[in-house]
């Protein structure tokens, strides 16, 4: 009998991205997965509906971050403070390895028609997560959509330029900085007038 290993998530998480890797996304099966993981197939189903979830596990643990961070806030902050709020907490949760992990998911993304459908909706829920929790606090369903499009912006295009820099680089400048352009591009009179 083969002695039990942890975190089977993560385990088919490594062999799906080294699969991928060697055979390319569409090449590789789910039953190829599980078998590089040490698991069943049926075990693989049992944790993702299909193999390309398995690239996108951390979607609801971010959705459920989005929710506690602005349902626990403060009565007295503000939309860009609930947002800054939210970017610290989603910034908090990655850890150093994952840089390499986020480079490897974001060159499969791009080379995958199915994957950036995936990466697309995985954005879509989260901001539309975030934007009902901001139309809850703020009470202006506009600026919930503007903060929540924004925030979730920001966030992703702070990670994108974190899987490109250099190894250790700290995601939590990279994003405030992607939140400051688009506050400066918002506040343009150019960009508000036309």
């Amino acid at each position: 009998m083969a002695r039990w290993e942890p975190d089977p998530r993560g385990r088919l998480l490594d062999a799906a991205l080294a699969l991928f890797g060697e055979q390319g996304y569409d090449r590789t099966t789910a039953a190829q997965i599980a078998e590089r993981a040490g698991l069943t197939k049926a075990t693989l189903f049992r944790l993702f509906a299909d193999k390309r979830e398995i690239l996108f596990q951390g979607q609801a643990a971010t959705v459920d971050t989005v929710r506690r961070v602005v349902g626990d806030a403060p009565d007295d902050l503000d939309g860009a403070a609930l947002v800054e709020a939210v970017l610290d907490a989603l910034v908090a949760e990655h850890v150093p390895e994952q840089q390499a992990v986020g480079a490897a998911i974001a060159e499969l993304t791009a080379s995958s028609e199915a994957l950036r459908e995936r990466a697309v909706h995985k954005r879509f829920v989260i901001t539309e997560a975030l934007e009902h929790a901001l139309r809850s606090r703020l009470q202006d369903d506009a600026r919930a959509a503007v903060l929540a499009w924004a925030a979730v912006r920001a966030y992703y295009d702070g990670f994108d330029r974190w899987t490109v820099a250099a190894p250790g680089a700290d995601l939590r400048p990279l994003v405030a900085e992607e939140l400051a352009h688009l506050r400066a591009a918002a506040a343009d009179p150019a960009v508000r007038t036309g």
